[in-house]
Formats: C-alpha cells, sequence, structure tokens
C-alpha cells in the first residue's frame, strides 16, 4: 500500500453471492497455493496464519469496540463524547445540536455539577431521570458503586431552581423558568412534623 492509500480501520468483504459458492475454482488461485500460503503485496508467498482468521465473540466485539473509539475520537464533531458511548448519549448529542434539547446543570450537596441533556419541552420527571441516566452511566464507567436507590434519593432530596421547589414531576421545566444553562440544586429536605 503506497504513503497516499490510507486503509480503513474496518474493511468489509463484499457479500457472498450464489455465483462465488459455485465457481470456487477461479478464487482458489488467487487467494492461496497448494501450501496453504497467500500471495503478499510484493508477490511473495506469505504463510496465512488460521488462528488469525477465527475469533471470539468476545474478541471480534473488542476489535469493532477499539475500531469505533478510534473513529469517534478522530471525527470532529464526535471528539468530545466518552469512550464507550451509548446511543442514547449520541441521540441526547444530536438533539443537543439540532436545538431540540437543552443543558441543565445539576449541583449536587457536595458542590460537583453535573451536566444533563432534557428534551425542550422536558417535565421535572424527565429531568429526574436524565440525572439517573447520567449517574448510572457515571458510576458503571468509573466502576464505582453499582446501585443507588433512586427511590431514597427522592424522598430525601429536592430539586431547587432559584428558591422555588421542584415537587410537581409533571409540571414542564419552562413554566418553572427553567432555560438552556440553568442550574438546578439538590437540596436535603427537612423532616415535615
Amino acid at each position: 500500500m503506497s504513503n497516499n492509500e490510507q486503509k480503513h480501520p474496518i474493511d468489509f468483504e463484499p457479500p457472498v453471492t450464489s455465483e462465488d459458492v459455485t465457481d470456487t475454482s477461479k478464487n482458489t488461485t488467487e487467494l492461496s497455493n497448494e501450501d496453504g500460503k497467500s500471495p503478499g503485496e510484493d508477490g511473495e508467498v506469505e504463510e496465512i496464519d488460521s488462528s488469525e482468521l477465527v475469533l471470539s465473540h468476545q474478541e471480534a466485539m473488542s476489535k469493532v469496540e477499539a475500531a469505533i473509539d478510534d473513529i469517534v475520537s478522530k471525527d470532529p464533531l464526535l471528539y468530545d463524547l466518552p469512550p464507550e458511548v451509548t446511543l442514547e448519549e449520541i441521540n441526547s448529542f444530536i438533539a443537543l445540536e439540532h436545538g431540540q434539547a437543552i443543558v441543565v446543570n445539576v449541583r449536587r450537596a457536595d458542590g460537583e455539577v453535573l451536566s444533563v441533556v432534557v428534551v425542550q419541552n422536558g417535565t421535572v420527571l424527565d429531568l429526574k431521570h436524565a440525572i439517573k441516566r447520567h449517574m448510572t452511566l457515571k458510576l458503571a464507567r468509573s466502576k464505582g458503586k453499582k446501585h443507588i436507590s433512586w427511590k431514597y434519593i427522592w424522598k430525601r432530596y429536592w430539586l431547587y431552581f432559584e428558591g422555588q421547589k421542584l415537587n410537581e414531576d409533571k409540571k414542564p421545566l419552562k413554566e418553572y423558568g427553567i432555560r438552556n444553562r440553568d442550574e438546578v440544586t439538590f437540596i436535603k429536605r427537612l423532616k415535615e412534623r
């Protein structure tokens, strides 16, 4: 291969047709000779190692994931996505780029700020689901605690925006005045008597 030609990380073979299956004699001499060797780029015969041709499912998946990670990291639009990106994250990213979603910054009690993506006309419940999704992915990637009791979280904490308690799950975020890049805060609920 010359310096001007670049090989794509994932090259797919064309599909096999019934003509290819019935007339195998024409391809066998092109692929290998009777010693089990195949011609190299410069015409030299190189040996084919059969162990390289057979991959387990896990090995094949890891090669595909590595190739996808490489493609995503070099793409000018997708480079800032995390490794092992999920389809849901890509869809959120696309919706954000098209103006169909907003980013809401959620300040936790420990001061950490989470940037979550919510659809434009999202409700408080949509925001809660986005927080849950964000934290689940974050914990899975950091190999941290695997389970959070969200029922416990929502019983012990309120979401606040500019002094307003977001206590109606079905109410749209716009009715609370929440816009793109606004900050919502987790505040511990006080015990009611």
